[in-house]
């Protein structure tokens, strides 16, 4: 490899960190009280809603809606609210379809590379880091 592909190489990684946004946002319903059936028909609660607007809310403050387009690489360091157990997956759903209605991407399905995990102390927030592949 040339010096001037190592160049560009390095070009190309610095523009996509720069292209980065890191979002702190509120802690997310569970999955189980996101939906609920209405007329036989799953929706999204009340808590859910009010969440999505929460979310919107705090992307607006803090500027991060990019609307990425391509594909995407997502991390996500939970900060519990309390030191209960807590399962990790439940906290996805909310967060990432709230994203999604916040216009921080076009779509989660763009999402190829996602990661969560425990932050070292509670705060009842997430930090969520967003960068293109």
């Amino acid at each position: 490899m040339t010096l001037e592909e190592l160049q560009k190489q390095l070009k190309d990684v610095i523009s996509k960190n720069e292209n980065a946004i890191t979002l702190t946002l509120p802690w997310p319903p569970s999955v189980n009280k996101y939906w609920r059936t209405f007329q036989g028909r799953m929706i999204i609660s009340a808590e859910g809603r009010s969440y999505r607007k929460a979310v919107a809310d705090q992307v607006l403050i803090q500027r991060g809606a990019r609307h990425y387009t391509g594909k995407l690489r997502v991390q996500i360091e939970a900060f519990r609210p309390d030191n209960r157990r807590r399962d990790l997956d439940n906290l996805l759903k909310a967060v990432l379809d709230g994203c999604t209605h916040a216009g921080v991407w076009e779509d989660d399905s763009n999402i190829v590379d996602l990661r969560i995990y425990w932050a070292d102390s509670v705060g009842g927030m997430l930090k969520v880091k967003v960068s293109e592949v």
